[in-house]
Formats: structure tokens, sequence, C-alpha cells
């Protein structure tokens, strides 16, 4: 069966380069903010669901957090994995699959590592394993880009310049995704990937957080966690708590 866009895009050494300019502040930022807003306590174990390369991991980490990230790309992880410590581990693992059970106190989904699936249901399976990885009234942190605002402000081309290599960027609105194609050229040969998001809003994230059984505590629309406004706010952050058993 061949292998979805995320497996290939995100297990691509290109995809770090293109996003290398992502800001390690920002993310600090943001995990100091969630960090005063949900008071974990120091014995609390946390689970970071497409982890990435780790940036979210290893700072929550540094504030002496017992973390595992998770991810499904085998290069991302073998990155991670030098800065493992006896509280920080780092896993080759599909969100959509059963990890730990009733194990994790907080589980984080940060910067839009989801949508990626074809169906509803497929996103509401992911959710369900997120809940069961959660103890009783464990929470998520889910931080997801605004759609909305987005669509409102599509750029349609762009073209980056990284490391040398001049990236070419598409964007359209397509059978409620926001498709990114990705086309550059190096050490003459061409290569072309693509992005394909769902473009999730609001009322989608209510509707499909309760099928899985998760009660919505609060919403924000920035890393300073400010108040969600579908217009003018840059993410869609949701804080939840597992309801039932």
């Amino acid at each position: 069966m061949p292998k979805k866009w995320f497996q290939n895009w995100f297990n691509s050494p290109f995809y770090h380069i293109l996003y290398k300019q992502r800001d390690d502040e920002e993310a600090e930022l943001f995990i100091d903010n969630l960090c005063a807003y949900l008071k974990p306590t120091a014995d609390v174990k946390m689970l970071d669901i497409a982890c990435g390369r780790g940036r979210h991991a290893i700072y929550l980490n540094k504030k002496e957090y017992d973390v595992i990230g998770i991810d499904l790309s085998f290069g991302s992880i073998k990155f991670a994995q030098q800065f493992e410590n006896k509280k920080l581990h780092f896993l080759v693992h599909d969100m959509r699959y059963l990890f730990y059970i009733n194990y994790f106190d907080f589980a984080f989904n940060l910067f839009t590592s989801f949508g990626y699936f074809e169906t509803d249901k497929d996103h509401i399976n992911a959710l369900k394993t997120f809940r069961k990885s959660l103890k009783k009234d464990g929470k998520l942190v889910f931080d997801y880009m605004n759609s909305q605002k987005i669509i409102n402000h599509l750029v349609t081309r762009e073209i980056k310049e990284v490391d040398g290599i001049e990236f070419h960027i598409i964007r359209k609105v397509e059978d409620r995704k926001i498709i990114k194609t990705i086309d550059f050229e190096h050490k003459n040969k061409h290569y072309s990937f693509n992005e394909k998001v769902k473009d999730f809003k609001h009322a989608d994230f209510v509707r499909l957080f309760t099928a899985a059984g998760f009660e919505i505590l609060e919403t924000f629309g920035d890393y300073h966690l400010n108040k969600f406004d579908a217009n003018n706010s840059d993410r869609l952050i949701f804080i939840c708590k597992k309801s039932g058993c």
C-alpha cells in the first residue's frame, strides 16, 4: 500500500530544512503559559503526541516533568533520542493506535499535528486513543491552526529559499482540506511533496471531541492564551478533560 503524504513528507530531510526557522522561543513561551494555567504537580506523567524532533517534550522535561514523546517519523525520533534521560523518552508510534492506557496526567498534541486523515472516523479514533492514554480526569492540550483566518488570508503562491534550496509553494482549499504543494530541485533532482490538512473549525472540534469522550474546558486563540476569535486568532487551542470513566 502506498505511503500517505505525511509518512513521506515528515520522514524527509527536506521537511526539516523548510521548517528549520520554527521558533523555539515561541514554543517555550507557549509551554510556560500552559504550565502556569494547568499547574501540573511535580509527579505528573506527560505524553507529547506527534512530537516531531521533540522541542516541546524536551522543554517540558527541562522543567523536570516525566515526558514521553511519540511520532510516526523514525528520523525525527532518532534525532530526539539524543536528548533522552531517565524522565524523557522518545518512541516511534502512530497516534491512531493504542499506546499506554490510563497512564498519563496530560497529553499534548501541538502545532497542528492532526487533521491528516481522510475521514472523521479516523480522526475520532485517533482522539479516542488520546483519551484512553489518559488517567481519569486527565487533560488534553490540543493546538491547531485557525483554519478560518488562514482561508481568509490564503497566500496562494510563495517562494522560500532555505539552505540554498528554492521551495516553490502553492496553497489551495479543496474538499475541506488546506493543501500545500511543495516543489523544488536539489542536486539536479526534482522533488514534490504535499501537505493536506483538514480545515477543521471550532464547531468541528466540538463535535469530534464530544464523539471521542472529551469535555472542552477552555479555548484559546494564541500562545499567550488570549481568547479565541475565529477571524483574528492565529491558533485554535483547546484544553479538554477526559469525560466519563
